[in-house]
């Protein structure tokens, strides 16, 4: 597959979330029921934890958390452009996102990249995109299609070769073909920090960018292609 791809055809693209509310006390009785039962689970591993202290994790799952950024890499020559849609409300963003799917990437010329994106990113997107009353764009709707017409393309399925076993970070991966580290300020685990108590929107932006960039050159390593030099890189 890689062998007959064109890098201009791939919209690269990098989400980060943030648990919905600041603090486990600012939810409702029903979602805190709600997040008190999704908490008995993830205690398995950490019994002596509580639900208030646990939910500092709630951004990973769509249905207690919501997306503050996605950021879009796409190649326009040897240029690379990056395009970031942020803010406090997801309903905007989601809609921003979702106008650029239809209006740009309709066809089945076209296909998403992320690391870990079948996992995470895609899905979270399209379930967030439900939850906000947005129709979902032909490229992230996969109800009714056979998997080799589903677009989407992921950095960490690529390099399982088959292996179901393990989770390669892009960090790791990045270290692993010397591509510059996105990791030299903060990492997931910090963004609901940053977000809620730093109220630092555009250091998350900032840092969702870089991830955008080391997935495309990740990508470019996997095809044998040389780094994208940072004078060819945009921000728009």
């Amino acid at each position: 597959m890689l062998n007959d791809l064109k890098l201009e055809d791939v919209l690269f693209l990098d989400i980060e979330t943030v648990p919905a509310a600041a603090d486990f006390s600012e939810l409702s009785e029903d979602e805190k029921t709600l997040w008190e039962k999704k908490a008995e689970l993830l205690r398995r591993n950490i019994p002596e934890t509580t639900a208030d202290e646990l939910y500092a994790r709630a951004g990973i799952y769509s249905e207690f958390g919501k997306i503050v950024c996605i950021s879009c890499g796409f190649a326009n020559g040897k240029e690379f452009r990056i395009k970031s849609y942020y803010g406090d409300d997801e309903h905007i963003l989601l809609e921003e996102f979702a106008d650029t799917l239809n209006k740009h990437y309709y066809t089945d010329r076209y296909l998403l990249c992320a690391h870990n994106g079948k996992e995470f990113d895609f899905p979270y997107i399209a379930r967030r995109m439900l939850i906000n009353g947005i129709s979902l764009p032909n490229i992230l709707n996969s109800a009714g299609k056979k998997p080799w017409e589903i677009r989407h393309l992921d950095t960490m399925e690529l390099w399982k070769f088959g292996d179901f076993k393990h989770y390669t970070s892009l960090e790791l991966l990045a270290s692993v073909f010397r591509i510059p580290t996105p990791k030299d300020d903060i990492d997931g685990s910090m963004v609901g920090q940053v977000y809620w108590k730093d109220k630092d929107l555009e250091r998350i932006v900032k840092y969702c960018e870089k991830d955008v960039l080391t997935i495309a050159q990740l990508l470019r390593r996997y095809m044998g292609l040389p780094l994208i030099k940072d004078a060819d890189v945009t921000i728009v």
